[in-house]
């Protein structure tokens, strides 16, 4: 039986990706640790506590940050609570449904919030209105309006940005209103294995022929606080050492350049 047409471009443009990345670069120019353009805009919900847009390449998220009066956990009485979703929009990419979360959206929910969380980026202690009673609320809302590969990284920076300008209406509680506690700035980097190769922000056509997926999230301290593996495929101790490397470096890059 003869080939789907479109199976065969499939393959073709497979082999097309693969033989590229072997020479070292990729069929969009870019080297094999090279990012897409990334552009930033910041405050891009004016009503929103905070807020940023990011574009890595075609890859375009938004997050909004809503900051609310709530009671604190009762095994965290004396801390804010913050809170991430991430939202994958029908009009991104034809496979999103609207509806519950899908398994990727859970995912990339969880592998961000963990980058965030665990860094310690925001002094959640500094959150608290009463002690065990009341407390601020961070609601982390990301939504993804176009899917062309990379979603994790391009979600990281927008909620970092968001946080990084987020302010806390104290005002409405009688007090100075005040910039959100921050203390450090985790960027994730994620890393697809294509052929023998670890290649860094793949675009949805490397996300479509890579054999593993890996995201490291390391904020200045340089220690790692989120990593994921996804997709099927395996990775060396070896391939997992270079990942964390390549992490530290970009990452370092990116706050530099962007983060400021």
């Amino acid at each position: 039986m003869p080939m789907d047409s479109s199976a065969v471009l499939s393959e073709i443009r497979k082999g097309f990706i693969l033989e590229s990345i072997k020479t070292g670069k990729r069929l969009d120019g870019r080297g094999l640790q090279d990012y897409r353009e990334i552009k930033i805009t910041e405050n891009f919900v004016p009503k929103a506590a905070g807020s940023a847009m990011v574009e890595i390449g075609k890859t375009k998220v938004v997050a909004g940050i809503k900051v609310e009066e709530g009671e604190p956990f009762e095994d965290s009485p004396d801390s804010g609570v913050m809170a991430l979703n991430i939202e994958l929009l029908p009009m991104a990419f034809p496979t999103f449904e609207s509806g519950p979360p899908s398994e990727q959206a859970i995912e990339y929910s969880r592998v961000v919030d963990r980058g965030i969380r665990e860094s310690k980026m925001v002094d959640t202690s500094k959150l608290v209105i009463e002690s065990g009673k009341k407390v601020w609320m961070i609601f982390v809302d990301i939504d993804v309006l176009n899917y062309d590969g990379n979603i994790i990284d391009a979600a990281t920076l927008a909620a970092v940005t968001a946080l990084k300008n987020t302010v806390v209406p104290a005002s409405r509680i009688g007090k100075k209103d005040y910039a959100l506690p921050v203390n450090a700035t985790p960027v994730s980097v994620t890393m697809v294995k294509i052929g023998d190769e670890l290649v860094c922000d793949p675009d949805l056509e490397e996300e479509q022929v890579s054999n593993g997926r890996i995201t490291v999230t390391i904020s200045e301290d340089h220690n790692i606080h989120a990593m994921q593996k996804g997709d099927i495929g395996e990775l060396s101790l070896e391939e997992i050492r270079k990942a964390i490397k390549t992490s530290s470096n970009i990452g370092n890059k990116l706050r530099e350049t962007h983060l400021r």
